[in-house]
């Protein structure tokens, strides 16, 4: 009898869904992405991005494309940062509005909040962060996002 139990537990666990879906998988990219900037570790926060990808942000030049859009990104963002005087630079993001997935691409948008410093001051901005997603080998990547003052 027992064996028959263990077989029916055994069958029914395997059957099961996992608990993780394509919506949570998402935001545990855009969480992880924004977990490695904050600790200024931008080889982690690299790897969240597709090979691909793009970045719209509010400062110049406000687009970033390609393999490197990441990196130079960051690099630009320094260089505005310096040039404002802008330090201790923090996202906090909320409970995503909206994470939709259609076959191997994702959209979401989470509300944030951008903190920091500009020369001594402390600062913040409200945003709509807004993410193209798609997912590869069974990985889910950042393919595009769009930071929306609000």
């Amino acid at each position: 009898m027992k064996a028959i139990l263990l077989a029916a537990a055994a069958a029914f666990l395997l059957a099961t869904p996992a608990f993780a879906s394509d919506e949570t998988d998402i935001m545990a990219v855009i969480n992880k992405m924004n977990d490695a900037l904050t600790k200024n570790d931008m080889k982690t926060a690299a790897a969240t991005y597709a090979a691909n990808a793009s970045i719209i942000d509010e400062f110049p030049p406000h687009h970033w494309t390609g393999a490197n859009a990441f990196g130079s990104w960051g690099n630009d963002f320094g260089a505005d940062s310096k040039k404002h005087g802008d330090t201790d630079a923090v996202v906090t993001t909320a409970k995503p509005l909206h994470v939709s997935v259609e076959g191997d691409r994702g959209y979401a948008v989470v509300p944030a909040v951008y903190t920091y410093k500009e020369h001594g001051k402390k600062m913040s901005e409200r945003a709509l962060w807004t993410f193209a997603m798609e997912k590869s080998g069974g990985e889910w990547k950042i393919a595009g996002w769009a930071w929306g003052r609000k």
